[in-house]
């Protein structure tokens, strides 16, 4: 039998390709109900799940219905459809109902839930308070997320994405901003500012920097314009092309697609990666030479990367590439 491409290119950071593109946030009772509906539609529709639906406990609970929330929520998620991605964020770590949240949700649902997403981690001990939380409640083997939303978290980016547990983590801009007392102009929160203050550009490509150390996955922050979708389609692929970033928020079901369209290789990147992979696997991935160019396991790797991308975001692959996919 023929190695597998995962066994051959080592060192692919194959990790970073378990998640889809896209991280739909809702909160609002009709609108997470709304948010599985439409999951549901585009996994028929693409032929994989190309976004996760996170249910939102921190911003999503009224205050003083936090616990009525949290229920809501894991109700949601145990009567999400088989092979659903549902995830859940909860309150920040010193929150007086983030016991609550956690033992609520992956108490009763954690078996359901792709991830749990812990907004406001400052530190590594944040993220262990995180765990022993999950732990306690018996989801012990379920994935962490984590929001990097302040100066000092961007600092320690690198320690907190180092814990076996997390998976990803998300950049907060609004908070960040915010954090800086005034230091930081309101206008870096909008589409353009967020590309070019230097402050936010530098806070952003270390936290995308500190993922790929780790092979976790860097996910963008939401934007805000949700009606301007080639504003956030043009931020998206700005996101993914020049800061290094594998996933991004969304806030209303309209930025889904331009979020995928971003994020995903171009049909002739996808072709180029095929049939360069093909001859590889011909060749026992040894190098070869390919459209005058000499390519080997380096090269291999970037285009088997193009693949999985491809394939994240519901892109029509040839058999051979397809099978290795399913395989």
């Amino acid at each position: 039998m023929k190695p597998h491409p995962r066994d051959i290119l080592a060192g692919a950071q194959a990790g970073a390709f378990a998640l889809p593109v896209c991280d739909h946030y809702s909160g609002v009772e009709a609108r997470m109900r709304k948010s599985l509906q439409l999951q549901a539609e585009l996994t028929s529709e693409f032929g994989t799940c190309v976004f996760d639906a996170t249910l939102d406990c921190e911003d999503g609970a009224p205050v003083g219905g936090e616990a009525e929330h949290a229920a809501l929520v894991t109700e949601l998620v145990l009567g999400a459809p088989a092979g659903a991605r549902v995830a859940a964020r909860v309150h920040p770590v010193d929150h007086p109902h983030f016991q609550a949240d956690v033992a609520t949700i992956a108490g009763r649902a954690g078996h359901r839930l792709c991830h749990l997403m812990v907004p406001k981690v400052e530190s590594p001990e944040d993220v262990r308070c995180a765990v022993a939380a999950l732990d306690a409640a018996g989801a012990t083997s379920l994935p962490l997320h984590v929001l990097i939303e302040s100066p000092a978290a961007v600092h320690r980016a690198f320690d907190i994405a180092a814990h076996p547990r997390v998976a990803s983590l998300s950049f907060g801009l609004m908070d960040f901003v915010s954090a800086h007392g005034g230091a930081i102009p309101a206008s870096a929160m909008t589409l353009a500012g967020q590309f070019s203050h230097p402050h936010v550009l530098r806070a952003k490509l270390e936290m995308a920097a500190a993922c790929h150390a780790h092979g976790k996955v860097p996910s963008h922050n939401v934007v805000t314009e949700f009606k301007d979708l080639a504003a956030l389609q043009d931020a998206a692929r700005r996101a993914s092309r020049e800061l290094g970033y594998m996933r991004m928020w969304s806030i209303h079901p309209d930025q889904i697609r331009p979020i995928l369209q971003s994020f995903a290789p171009s049909e002739a990147e996808i072709e180029t990666a095929a049939r360069l992979l093909e001859a590889a696997a011909a060749a026992d991935w040894a190098p070869v030479s390919f459209e005058g160019r000499l390519h080997d396991r380096a090269s291999y790797r970037y285009y088997w990367q193009v693949i999985q991308r491809a394939h994240q975001t519901g892109h029509a692959l040839p058999a051979t590439v397809r099978g290795w996919l399913l395989a």
